[in-house]
Formats: structure tokens, C-alpha cells, sequence
């Protein structure tokens, strides 16, 4: 079974593949990679027309090489995905967090408090509507591990991982944390032990979900 990897940001790449080892062994991965979406979002700080574009395109070559399934690493792009996951329909088309949405609302309950760190600060921008909408009532507390993501850049992956375990370090009352990028997978035993909490990562939930929707729909 053929799954399409699509990405904005390189550093997703291992995540993603070192949950599918653990968890779905047998899934032939197929890696797309657009590093400038992300650094265009950066700079533009909206998604653009352009970027839906560019998302659609990148989703429908996935299908046209014969994907059994879609999955996009990049979290800060929710509508771009979206509007792919209608235009390929039925074809499974995963965000890269509605897996994940859906553990942590089950775990901290519909009135959950839930930690969401992030090294890209656009996605503490778009994350929220989509827990909103899946659990209106839940607080997020939104963290930005300042630093994180340039120490990842230049090859300091302890570094990252010690700004994200102090991003959480303070925050009180927490039900759990959710690790909103791929990226960030890395640094969960570090979180976990730092803040003494459940943490979420994107990848694992992701290949659950999606190992779950697609031996579903081959044994029916």
C-alpha cells in the first residue's frame, strides 16, 4: 500500500518515517518535498491563493502516482489541505493533526486544558479553529519554543529539544501537551519528563489513524 508524505519543512521527513517503522512497517512511503512553502508563509504570514494552488497540485501528482493515501506533514497549511481532501475525495487526505485532535480531546475530555507547543509560530495561528471545532469548550494554551526551530536549522538537536521542554516548563493545570509539528517527535521523552505530562506527538497519531482508515477500506 503506497502512502504520499507530503512536506513544507525537511526536518519532518525522519519523524515521520521513524513512526511509520514502529507502527506500519509494511506501508511503502513516497516523500514529496516543498521546503519553500513554509519560508513563503513565513514571510507572508497569510496563506495565499498561490499556496492553495501549489498544495493541489502537489496532492493531485501524489494521487496521479497511484497513492492509496495522502498524509501532510506541514501543520500551519489546515484549509490548503482541506481544500485537497475535497478536490481528491475519496481518496483519504490527512492533515497532519486531526489524528492527534482526536486523542487529545478523548484523553482531556471535552473541557480539556491542553498544551499546544510549536517551533513555527504560524501554526499557533491556525492550530486552534481546528481543536475549536472538533471541542469547542477545551482552554489551549498556546507555546512557542523560541529558538527551537533555528537550533534544528544548524544541526543542534538537543538544543531544540532542551527550548522545547522549557516552552512547556511553566504552565500549570495541564491535562496534556500535544507537540504540534512533526518536528518535534524528537523531543517527547524530553517533554514528557520535564513536565510530567501525557505528550502527543503528530506522527504516531497520524500513522494510526491512517493504518486503521486504509486496512478498513481494503478489507471491505
Amino acid at each position: 500500500m503506497r502512502i504520499a508524505l507530503i512536506h513544507a519543512l525537511k526536518h519532518s521527513i525522519p519523524a515521520i518515517e521513524e513512526a511509520f517503522s514502529r507502527l506500519w512497517p509494511e506501508a511503502n512511503l513516497a516523500n514529496l518535498l516543498d521546503d519553500s512553502l513554509s519560508a513563503d508563509l513565513a514571510r507572508d504570514g497569510v496563506l495565499t491563493p498561490s499556496m492553495h494552488q501549489r498544495f493541489l497540485t502537489l496532492a493531485r501528482y501524489a494521487a496521479s502516482c497511484g497513492a492509496d493515501g495522502i498524509l501532510f506533514t506541514c501543520s500551519a497549511f489546515g484549509p490548503c489541505i482541506e481544500a485537497c481532501a475535497r478536490d481528491l475525495a475519496p481518496l483519504p487526505v490527512l492533515k497532519p493533526n486531526e489524528a492527534m485532535i482526536e486523542e487529545a480531546v478523548a484523553l482531556a475530555g471535552p473541557v480539556g486544558r491542553i498544551a499546544l507547543l510549536a517551533t513555527f509560530a504560524p501554526t499557533l495561528a491556525t492550530m486552534p479553529a481546528e481543536f475549536a471545532a472538533a471541542a469547542p469548550g477545551l482552554t489551549l494554551v498556546p507555546c512557542l519554543a523560541e529558538g527551537a526551530l533555528a537550533a534544528m536549522d544548524r544541526g543542534d538537536f538537543d538544543g531544540h529539544d532542551r527550548a522545547a521542554a522549557r516552552a512547556v516548563a511553566g504552565v500549570a493545570d495541564l491535562d496534556l501537551i500535544a507537540l504540534t509539528q512533526f518536528s518535534l517527535a524528537r523531543a517527547q521523552t524530553l517533554v514528557a519528563g520535564s513536565s510530567g505530562k501525557t505528550v502527543l506527538t503528530t506522527p504516531d497519531s497520524a500513522v494510526r489513524k491512517l493504518r486503521r482508515l486504509l486496512l478498513r477500506k481494503e478489507a471491505a
